[in-house]
């Protein structure tokens, strides 16, 4: 399985930038670690080799990035405006910086094919980035699947909003957006998948799956939610079963 390095300077971060590609070729997926985890963990926790076959035979590309939660999202003894303009410094570097070089990358890797667009994954607080991203830009990311996730900015930032975590806070700004916006368009023609268990931990993940297969409903956007049984808890050796379900059948 073909594997490749890359650590680069963000100007937007104002720091080096570490990530990782497996696979040749195939559909690009960039993941998002789990909570202030790092570019490695979906390989050593066993997640990119529970998708090697994928990998091989250039259905799937996966590219893992590095995250900042412990100066965003789980920074919580710092002041809320200051961890969510981090959190939009990351999403600029996501967005301008990261997601063209995948392009960059995946379209040498397939032979000049340009994709039409990134898939996005994660797992727990990856998962919230995941889909964040999806939804607030379905012209670069074009599905997800989010494992276990929380989208509401509650579980992070409490009773504090303004506009930035408005913007990040999926729930919120889904449930505000008109019927006739044309993101919502865009949504029917992303894949979106959304899993969690029954099990340990996961009533948060639970409660905000729910919440998003109801607002995904009223908006008649298609999506594929599934809750599995009361032993699948929230934890990797679930989530390495969940993840090569579900991408098998977009790739």
């Amino acid at each position: 399985m073909h594997t490749a390095y890359y650590n680069e300077y963000s100007y937007h971060l104002d720091r080096m930038m570490e990530f990782k590609v497996y696979g040749h070729a195939g559909r690009p997926c960039l993941v998002f670690p789990a909570q202030s985890g790092r570019f490695y963990d979906f390989e050593n926790f066993g997640m990119v080799g529970a998708v090697q076959d994928l990998l091989e035979q250039g259905r799937l590309q996966l590219f893992t990035c590095d995250s900042i939660d412990w100066e965003t999202w789980a920074a919580f003894d710092r002041e809320c405006r200051g961890r969510i303009e981090r959190h939009e410094a990351y999403a600029r570097y996501i967005v301008e910086e990261l997601a063209p070089r995948i392009l960059e990358i995946n379209q040498w890797s397939n032979d000049g094919r340009r994709a039409g667009g990134i898939l996005t994954t994660g797992c727990s607080l990856g998962a919230l980035h995941a889909v964040n991203f999806m939804f607030r830009w379905p012209d670069l990311f074009n599905g997800t699947i989010g494992l276990s996730g929380i989208y509401s900015s509650k579980w992070y930032f409490g009773s504090y909003m303004d506009d930035l975590v408005y913007n990040n806070s999926t729930i919120d700004y889904l449930d505000q957006m008109p019927a006739d916006h044309p993101y919502v368009e865009k949504y029917r023609h992303c894949d979106i998948v959304l899993c969690c268990g029954q099990g340990d931990w996961e009533q948060e993940a639970q409660q905000d799956t729910r919440r998003m297969q109801e607002l995904l409903g009223y908006k008649n956007i298609p999506a594929w939610i599934d809750y599995w049984g009361g032993d699948a808890v929230h934890d990797w050796p679930w989530w390495r079963k969940q993840f090569p379900y579900f991408i098998s059948r977009l790739c």
